[in-house]
């Protein structure tokens, strides 16, 4: 399978892609090496990593759901602890009313209004009594009702949010479920890489490698990445933080500080900058303004598979620094070492800076396999 020419990154603006049929043969039927057999190997090889990826940041997409459900859920508890305080205080103060009354403190208050001006000895008083104690009544009547009410709301919406959140909780769960499926799909090949000789792995990731090469130069052969090319304000500042975290490694699921997933690597990069951006790599693609690779400048995300499940940022001169795969390192690799799908800005508005230094790369920006399986990564 070798990478894909780009699209001009107008594709269809449709959400992330419903999951992958499953794999028709396990890691541990592939045909050993030798011959045509490394050619299909590698072909699984791939199918298998972007399936696991798939199935990544649709766990990342459940995982963020649940926890903006949790922090909606934090907030109406808190809501609903402050309207049953207010109602208790509410009650309290009317039975602290009606003690006084019982008690007799009152009593010339439960008399009569026509009784309370003939046996006053200021009538005029009697009267300005009166009628503040039948506002006040009215006062703490009304106020229990509100509060009753508000009880009764704040109720149903903490039952609604806990059923929401045991949704979350049941998809994060099927999620997980997913990735480990595919993960135990890549140890199985793993496994088979393991029990390799280095001259037999050297012939696989020759492979890729030749396949990338070969995609790479097709891609800038067609001058659509020519011209100079200079980031914003903010793209700069991107790229700046995912270079200071080239040699970091690769795991499912994570934003960092000392390892990421793809999606993870992008989205705090862009976090650096002051933008925020959606979790996955598909929410990324999907809501985030498109750009022709034409136009593509360095900090701009470039997104690959069709079901938009890899994304890098572009470096410019034709490279990405991207957090590969399980058993890679962030890195800088070309921009055609996966099948492109098309690019997205994250700051649309944003101005190109008149000059640019693109940053220093760390010594070994380039080394490993961007396949994420070289052993020597």
């Amino acid at each position: 399978m070798t990478p894909e020419q780009p699209a001009d990154a107008q594709g269809d603006p449709a959400g992330p892609a419903g999951p992958a049929d499953p794999l028709d043969d396990d890691a541990a039927a592939l045909p050993p090496p030798g011959g045509d057999s490394v050619t299909a190997l590698l072909a699984r090889l791939r199918t298998l990593y972007q399936r696991a990826e798939e199935a990544t940041e649709r766990f990342n997409a459940a995982d963020e759901a649940l926890k903006v459900q949790a922090a909606d859920t934090k907030k109406v508890t808190a809501r609903l602890t402050t309207a049953r305080t207010d109602l208790a205080r509410g009650r309290a103060e009317a039975g602290r009313l009606a003690r006084e009354q019982y008690q007799g403190r009152a009593a010339f208050s439960s008399f009569p209004a026509s009784l309370q001006v003939l046996f006053a000895e200021d009538p005029q008083s009697a009267l300005d009594q009166g009628r503040l104690l039948a506002r006040a009544a009215r006062d703490r009547a009304g106020t229990v009702s509100r509060l009753e009410g508000a009880e009764r709301r704040a109720g149903a919406l903490a039952s609604a949010s806990r059923k929401a959140l045991d949704r979350q909780q049941s998809l994060a769960a099927a999620q997980r479920v997913r990735r480990d499926e595919v993960t135990a799909k890549l140890r199985e090949v793993e496994k088979l890489l393991a029990s390799l000789s280095p001259a037999q792995l050297t012939r696989l990731t020759e492979l890729e490698r030749v396949q990338t090469a070969g995609a790479q130069r097709e891609l800038l052969g067609s001058g659509v990445l020519d011209g100079p090319r200079a980031p914003s304000r903010a793209g700069a500042a991107a790229l700046r933080f995912a270079v200071g975290q080239i040699g970091k490694p690769y795991v499912w699921g994570a934003e960092g500080p000392e390892s990421y997933d793809c999606s993870g690597l992008t989205q705090q990069a862009w976090a650096a900058a002051g933008r925020e951006l959606p979790r996955t790599s598909q929410e990324q693609w999907a809501t985030l303004p498109r750009v022709s690779l034409s136009e593509l400048r360095p900090g701009d995300l470039v997104v690959y598979f069709p079901g938009a499940t890899h994304v890098a940022l572009y470096l410019g001169e034709g490279l990405v620094v991207q957090a590969p795969r399980p058993g890679g390192k962030v890195k800088v690799s070309p921009v055609a070492a996966n099948p492109l799908l098309g690019a997205v800005r994250p700051d649309p508005d944003g101005e190109a800076l008149e000059t640019y230094a693109p940053p220093d790369l760390p010594a070994g920006a380039t080394d490993g396999g961007d396949e994420g399986y070289d052993r020597r990564s």
